[in-house]
């Protein structure tokens, strides 16, 4: 399993989670924690600029937040415990 596809799921699975989940996970990793400084870090920048290559060419359309905002609403209903 890739990184990226490991982070997916912790923020899936956080964004979810109970209150008392929550907090036992920060716990965990508390000490390990640092402020992440997108500037300088080049997988993230070579990622931000392939996909906003892809929006200014037209490859990939935008929607509005509005419509994106709907879209998650709805997608995250069922999944709440």
């Amino acid at each position: 399993m890739t990184t990226a596809l490991v982070r997916q799921k912790l923020y899936e699975y956080i964004r979810i989670a109970d209150e008392k989940k929550v907090k036992a996970i920060l716990t965990m990793v508390e000490d390990e924690l640092i402020e992440f400084d997108w500037t300088k870090d080049k997988e993230f920048l070579t990622e931000l600029d392939r996909r906003s290559a892809e929006y200014k060419s037209g490859q990939v359309k935008g929607i509005p937040w509005e419509e994106a905002k709907k879209q998650i609403l709805a997608s995250s209903k069922g999944k709440k415990r």
